[in-house]
């Protein structure tokens, strides 16, 4: 029953119970910038940004096409293709040092497109790349990155055909699961000829299949040599798998989308993959619990006209969808996916010109959107009967620290003081309190230096 107006605040903070949050001990936010971490003439004042807003960890996806020597040319140089010194690594060389600096995490992705002379003759760069050819470049990269990186994944959405090609035969039965297998055997074998022992995830998939796109399901079944009904078929030999990743985006409905296709996975049906992926430790091959890196994630915002939602809804769903990895002990890692919009297309329809991500804490001019705020201090509240149960994170906090937690009836006048919390050692805190219609919370919290800063204001959603 909601609250009668004439209720004391002595009661309503008594009313209100500290517990716990529960989730993975070891889950990590990755942050992916490319745009303003690549550019040199942006890139510390990015740097000392992630820093303020508490990121520690960092995904970079590093194109083999961006470092290869005669990357267009189709006849192979001359060269011993697993020394590093053959690349051309100035692009990412200075992101991957200050992050390693830095103390940070470092998730890197090597992918496609790939110099064409390592594409078997195809006329494009991501059409049947040589496996042969991958596990030299995985040897140098790691010559080169090895002692900064964290973790490997290997290609970036080999289900969708701008990475990988062809995903589907002229049966229309998906190929690229195979050509994939491929690819991270190989990718094993060049990071072993490194003497290169870092942890190597699988997947990195899309999260929807299209009759382009195959499955993210469907993907890690066939590259894992198994049926529909996860039974072993060919001659496949087992692989070493020390995660699964993949890039859970949702529609313009929110964290709740449910697509049609059981073989999809949004955050919102994140259980899908847990069920699937026990069922391939059941087949043996993956180990029983094998952990989860959702590394590719973000709400888009207006003024994107197909996927995009009102600002302050962007805040709200980015913060549920970061509780939905949260409390999931097997993800050990989710993703906020740019800082800024990617630029639009100048001149272009309105659908053209906002082809890009539009995911960004910040618009492409560099405004601010409530988001930022938000992942500073991500806050979401949902409905438990006729209470609520709110989950934040002092983010920036990096151990035990107290938030004041503030609500307001309605959505204009002032917010009220609720609360002070002492959160747990990863900054974060779940609360049970009261609910009415219409109400909304925000946190406060001070900085070691003694800067307050305040969150976005959020409804209750269940």
């Amino acid at each position: 029953m909601p609250l009668l107006r004439t209720l004391p605040l002595l009661l309503l903070a008594c009313a209100v119970l500290a517990v716990p949050a529960q989730a993975s001990k070891t889950q990590e936010v990755t942050f992916e910038a490319p745009r303003d971490l690549l550019d040199p003439a942006t890139r510390d004042q990015t740097f000392s940004e992630l820093d303020s807003l508490g990121v520690r960890a960092l995904r970079v996806v590093l194109y083999w096409h961006d470092v290869a020597p005669e990357g267009d040319s189709r006849v192979k140089p001359k060269a011993d293709m697993t020394d590093p010194s053959v690349y051309d690594w100035s692009r990412y060389a200075p992101v991957l040092d200050e992050a390693h600096k830095r103390g940070w995490n470092l998730h890197l992705t090597v992918s496609g497109p790939v110099p064409r002379w390592a594409t078997n003759g195809a006329r494009d760069t991501v059409t049947r790349p040589s496996p042969n050819e991958f596990r030299m470049f995985m040897t140098a990269v790691s010559r080169r990155f090895g002692g900064q990186v964290t973790r490997y994944a290997i290609w970036n959405e080999p289900n969708h055909p701008q990475f990988l090609a062809p995903q589907y035969d002229k049966r229309k039965r998906p190929v690229s699961p195979t050509i994939y297998r491929g690819l991270y055997a190989a990718a094993l074998r060049g990071l072993a000829d490194a003497g290169d022992t870092k942890p190597v995830v699988l997947g990195e998939t899309a999260p929807v299949g299209t009759g382009k796109d195959v499955a993210p399901l469907t993907f890690l079944r066939r590259a894992l040599c198994l049926n529909d009904r996860y039974k072993k078929i060919g001659k496949c030999s087992k692989v070493r798998v020390d995660g699964i990743a993949h890039h859970p985006y949702t529609r313009r409905s929110g964290p709740f989308y449910k697509p049609s296709g059981p073989n999809d996975v949004t955050i919102g049906v994140l259980s899908r993959l847990v069920k699937a992926t026990d069922r391939l430790a059941k087949a043996g091959v993956v180990a029983r619990r094998v952990p989860l890196y959702l590394t590719e994630f973000g709400i888009q915002s207006t003024p994107d006209p197909l996927y995009g939602v009102p600002l302050l809804r962007q805040n709200e769903y980015r913060n549920i969808s970061e509780r939905i990895a949260y409390n999931n002990s097997r993800v050990r890692a989710f993703s906020q996916y740019l800082l800024r919009d990617d630029l639009p297309v100048e001149g272009a329809s309105k659908i053209a010109r906002y082809g890009g991500f539009e995911s960004g804490l910040r618009t492409s001019g560099g405004k601010d959107k409530p988001a930022l705020a938000g992942f500073r201090l991500p806050l979401a509240a949902e409905k438990r009967g006729s209470g609520v149960r709110l989950w934040g994170m002092a983010r920036p906090a990096g151990g035990r620290t107290t938030v004041e937690v503030q609500y307001r009836n309605g959505s204009k006048g002032s917010f009220r003081r609720l609360a002070a919390i002492t959160t747990d050692a990863r900054g974060a805190f779940t609360k049970a309190t009261a609910n009415r219609k219409g109400r909304q919370w925000r946190l406060r919290w001070t900085a070691g230096d003694g800067t307050t800063y305040t969150s976005p204001p959020v409804r209750a959603y269940g």
